[in-house]
């Protein structure tokens, strides 16, 4: 996972403080595949791969009234310290709360899929 992930991260939390309508990232299949998460649950407007460089991709940031859509991205589970969570420990966090990625053996789902799927995996982010 690296620190992909990490920089994605703060670069979408650092363009919605600055109120861009985009930021770059650099391409990579698992920083795709959270994308894909948050464009299904309506965090973000989109994404796609840069035309002139085939290894960026360009995210499009998605606000409500001038104000951005994620409040707080929080990771979770960090390279020093792992943590997992099984569904028993999943079925006790309030889904209506905050919103939670998990990593599962089955791909990034989102705590609502983990629940609907019953897998339990490593929670990355926290997004408020």
């Amino acid at each position: 996972m690296k620190n992909y992930l990490y920089n994605m991260f703060a670069n979408i939390k650092n363009g919605q403080v600055a109120k861009r309508s985009y930021v770059f990232q650099k391409r990579k299949r698992i920083c795709e595949s959270l994308l894909k998460v948050l464009w299904k649950e309506g965090f973000i407007l989109g994404y796609k791969t840069n035309q002139t460089n085939d290894d960026q991709i360009k995210i499009f940031l998605k606000y409500r009234n001038r104000t951005p859509v994620i409040n707080s991205i929080k990771p979770i589970s960090k390279p020093g310290r792992r943590v997992y969570y099984t569904i028993k420990q999943i079925w006790k966090i309030e889904s209506n709360k905050c919103f939670i990625l998990f990593s599962t053996n089955q791909g990034i789902k989102s705590i609502t899929e983990c629940k609907k799927l019953k897998i339990g995996g490593e929670p990355i982010i926290s997004i408020n």
